[in-house]
């Protein structure tokens, strides 16, 4: 058994259903849930934290990313393209990918977000060049050495460029090879327990890099096994007439007739939606991973997230790929949602706390999980803490349930909970010594980039 003691936090935001903010209170964390809330709580723990001045959170989810991506942002060749001319480009750099690029970009990754409040990442990987090696597996090391909460995707794609699609044909697969190695991530990796640290979906790229038979059989296996559906969706206007013209149907309709719709599944981006789409994903349960962030970058367009919550779509937050979002904070999304929104829809905008849930609770249903995203007893100890005597937020702390979003946190936050275990102290990472990390990872990241 292993326990924490959290003591005197000054605010405790829970994001729970009632909302609630507690003053001075206590948490205490026993093999990896938490056990008790309450004021001056009279037990024992194997270690114990003061969280004096403290403000507490529950950890941040981020529901979509693409960690192989840290080795290949803020290249200048395709700062100024858009998605499907910067996604031709850049396979010719992911081609290369094998299980070190995968160690370190994962490490990196991560670890940024650990640092910056976040305790559950979904990963969707989706290219596996031939002779590449065990990349999940690696990855799941990875967060493993971090103490992360992980959801692995067994991603795909079996369209190369001669068949229609974008990628080389050395990054595709047959849909039998995506299917049998889909069977074996999920029952070597997938772990449906409440409080799991290892999850799998299955997720093929995209409607424009996979075929219809890769997508139908992708659903049929995922439900026999019980995981989750993931995919890129409406993200651009390229895709939408791309699928008019190969299919003649919206993409929404096409995922649609292939079994893509329902409470076990959440597409990334979501921006291109009319209304009546709207409501198709209202009333199936389907969800939306928002990356406001790479939707600015790469000029997408921006997603109709305050016409999604009030018409009762799922919608979580995300912060894409490090190579169109360059850079791995969900903590630096909260706010860049917040104000994208303010500015496109004004007064019918989420306010900073709805963002929030949003990246706590809302991400936590797209991932199908009800013991994160809030902060309760039963739930997993999935925490973050911030110093509330900083000099950025001097005079900001009326609102404590808002501020991440419409203040924002410059810099790493000072503790970061998994599990009841401290993985951020301090604001450092206490699962690797990030210098040593950053060295090998740029080492590894030059010779990647030469090939």
């Amino acid at each position: 058994m292993s326990s924490l003691l959290i003591q005197n936090i000054d605010t405790l935001v829970t994001c729970d259903d009632a909302d609630r903010v507690e003053r001075n209170v206590d948490i205490y964390c026993e093999d990896g849930f938490i056990r008790q809330i309450g004021s001056h709580l009279d037990v024992t723990a194997d270690r114990t934290l003061d969280a004096r001045h403290m403000l507490c959170y529950p950890g941040l989810v981020n529901t979509h990313h693409h960690l192989y991506q840290v080795f290949s942002r803020n290249l200048p060749q395709v700062q100024n393209m858009e998605l499907f001319d910067w996604l031709k480009t850049l396979y010719e750099i992911w081609k290369n990918l094998d299980e070190d690029v995968i160690r370190y970009s994962t490490l990196t990754g991560l670890g940024e977000l650990m640092k910056h409040g976040c305790t559950t990442c979904f990963d969707h990987h989706y290219v596996f060049p031939h002779g590449a090696g065990d990349l999940i597996g690696t990855q799941f090391q990875a967060s493993d050495t971090l103490g992360m909460r992980f959801y692995a995707s067994r991603g795909s794609m079996d369209l190369s460029q001669k068949d229609g699609g974008l990628p080389p044909d050395s990054v595709v697969q047959t849909v039998d090879e995506i299917m049998r190695d889909s069977a074996q991530v999920i029952e070597a990796y997938h772990d449906p327990a409440r409080g799991a640290m290892h999850r799998v979906a299955l997720a093929p790229c995209s409607p424009f890099s996979v075929s219809a038979e890769l997508l139908r059989q992708s659903a049929i296996l995922a439900r026999q096994y019980g995981v989750r559906l993931h995919t890129h969706l409406c993200e651009t206007k390229d895709e939408e007439n791309y699928m008019l013209s190969r299919e003649g149907v919206r993409p929404l309709a096409y995922m649609q007739r292939l079994g893509w719709t329902g409470p076990d599944v959440w597409f990334a981006h979501g921006i291109h939606f009319n209304d009546e789409e709207l409501c198709l994903l209202a009333d199936t349960g389907t969800g939306v991973a928002h990356c406001p962030i790479s939707n600015m970058k790469l000029s997408s367009g921006v997603a109709r997230i305050p016409d999604m919550l009030r018409m009762g779509v799922h919608v979580g937050l995300a912060v894409d790929g490090s190579a169109s979002n360059d850079g791995s904070s969900l903590m630096e999304e909260l706010r860049v949602a917040y104000l994208l929104h303010r500015l496109t829809a004004s007064r019918q905008a989420p306010d900073g706390y709805d963002i929030l849930k949003m990246a706590t609770q809302g991400s936590a249903s797209l991932l199908g999980r009800d013991d994160i995203g809030s902060l309760a007893v039963g739930k997993c100890a999935d925490l973050f803490l911030v110093d509330s005597r900083r000099l950025e937020l001097v005079g900001s702390l009326s609102d404590p349930k808002s501020v991440l979003a419409t203040v924002g946190l410059r810099g790493a936050v000072d503790y970061t909970v998994v599990a009841g275990k401290i993985t951020v102290a301090q604001g450092h990472l206490t699962g690797v010594d990030e210098e040593q990390v950053a060295h090998r990872a740029n080492e590894i990241c030059r010779t990647y980039l030469a090939k």
